[in-house]
């Protein structure tokens, strides 16, 4: 920042209510009234200079901007003031990060003794060195996946124990602990604390953040800290902590800051939460809910299996009030005496078609024993054949001594012919047949059978 002396006007004395540090003494002390009016003179004094900077903190009230400005090259801020008559003639695109030139004046309030600089004029240089870096990690880190959403891991539905890595006896520590115990009484908590700003930050939040992921008891890893400015949360858009976040194991949750707190281990996490209570909330569900849901639960499957068994009871009445299965022997019965009729029909038709058929046979069997030569044996016939089976028909055909074979009705005989005698057959006769029982000839069949 420029420096700059307080005007000073050749010959002119002091305010005669002015305070000299010689004016005081032990005895006849003056009043922080009249100390805070001197102090305001002398500093109403000075002139108006242009300082360069970067906005480190750009809070709107009431129509005016209270915000802090940070040197370039060190540590150094001053705070500064912009009344809302002034605030509508600067450029509307003003933010945390810019890199900006304005014009400042000494002011000072003698009532609160509050010191700071009210700013007249103001327009942007660039990116403050800030935020461009950060930028630039940012880009980095995108264009490496880390902010990729397919990696991130999902939160478990009821951890056992939560790793909080936070201040010492901060608010964030309380605030996360007294809202996930009102959540879920039982959840248990295992707490690392680390610097949540300045140099120590980066370096105790990894080393917590180690230990953390490697304890097997931990569900889900907390980090949170109170809100402020971005200036107090660099730590945690530090390149070193944020690959080691995205290199653990353990789900983690980002919790720094308010809702419009925004450092790039937000990006990073695996959730971010937008406050310390918020943090809590997401990591546990809610007891009541839970209950809630489980009755709502049990009362949909009671109604369910409800209405399944009276469904199933009304079907099982309808099926019982079935006249098969109301009065099971009635159909029996109509079922015996249907088939008792069908007996008796089918008793009738096969008796009366056996007796069609023995009728049939006796016919048949009379006409074959009518046209068998059989009946003729028994006659006191003889059938007379040759040795080749051939039936005699002619008395020429065996002259004497032609052996032949003689059927009768019981056997068979073995003859030798003696030729054919004359005259001693009739007419229209086979000369190889005569009767035995003095028959008449002409009563035995002809073509060899006598």
């Amino acid at each position: 920042m420029t420096s700059f002396q307080p005007e000073t006007v050749p010959g002119q004395a002091p305010p005669a209510d002015s305070v000299h540090p010689r004016d005081s003494r032990t005895d006849a002390p003056t009043s922080v009234s009249r100390l805070n009016d001197t102090i305001r003179g002398f500093i109403e004094r000075w002139g108006s200079v242009w300082v360069e900077g970067e906005i480190t903190s750009f809070n709107r009230r009431g129509g005016n901007v209270f915000g802090r400005l940070k040197d370039l090259g060190t540590e150094s801020t001053v705070s500064f003031r912009i009344w809302s008559s002034t605030l509508a003639r600067l450029p509307k695109d003003l933010k945390v990060g810019d890199h900006v030139v304005a014009c400042v004046k000494a002011d000072y309030f003698p009532r609160t003794g509050d010191f700071s600089f009210a700013i007249s004029a103001m327009r942007h240089v660039g990116l403050g060195e800030q935020l461009e870096r950060l930028e630039r990690l940012r880009a980095q880190l995108r264009s490496e996946g880390l902010f990729d959403p397919a990696r991130k891991k999902r939160l478990p539905f009821l951890p056992q124990c939560i790793g909080l890595i936070t201040g010492e006896n901060s608010d964030a520590e309380k605030d996360v602990h007294r809202n996930a115990e009102l959540r879920w009484p039982r959840v248990r908590f295992r707490t690392r604390h680390a610097a949540v700003q300045g140099d120590r930050c980066v370096p105790e939040t990894i080393a917590a953040l180690t230990a953390l992921d490697a304890d097997p008891e931990v569900d889900v890893i907390v980090i949170a800290r109170g809100g402020g400015d971005p200036q107090t949360l660099l730590g945690f858009s530090d390149e070193r902590l944020l690959r080691a976040v995205a290199a653990a194991s353990t789900p983690i949750v980002s919790a720094i800051g308010h809702e419009n707190d925004r450092p790039l281990l937000d990006e990073v996490a695996d959730i971010r939460a937008s406050t310390p209570t918020d943090a809590a909330k997401r990591v546990v569900p809610d007891v009541s809910e839970q209950r809630a849901l489980v009755a709502q639960l049990r009362a949909r499957l009671t109604g369910r299996l409800t209405q399944r068994v009276v469904h199933d009871i009304a079907q099982l009445e309808q099926i019982r009030s079935r006249p098969s299965l109301r009065t099971p022997h009635a159909m029996l019965t109509s079922r015996a005496q249907e088939l008792w009729m069908l007996s008796n029909r089918g008793r009738d038709v096969v008796d009366r078609r056996l007796e069609s058929e023995r009728r049939r046979t006796s016919e048949l069997s009379a006409a074959l024993r009518a046209l068998s030569p059989l009946a003729t044996l028994a006659r006191g016939y003889a059938i007379a054949q040759l040795d080749d089976g051939t039936v005699l028909r002619d008395a020429a055909d065996a002259p004497a001594g032609t052996a032949l074979r003689l059927t009768v009705e019981q056997g068979t005989l073995a003859a030798i012919s003696e030729g054919a005698v004359p005259d001693a057959v009739p007419h229209g006769s086979s000369p190889a047949t005569a009767p035995f029982d003095g028959e008449a000839p002409g009563a035995g069949p002809s073509d060899g059978a006598a």
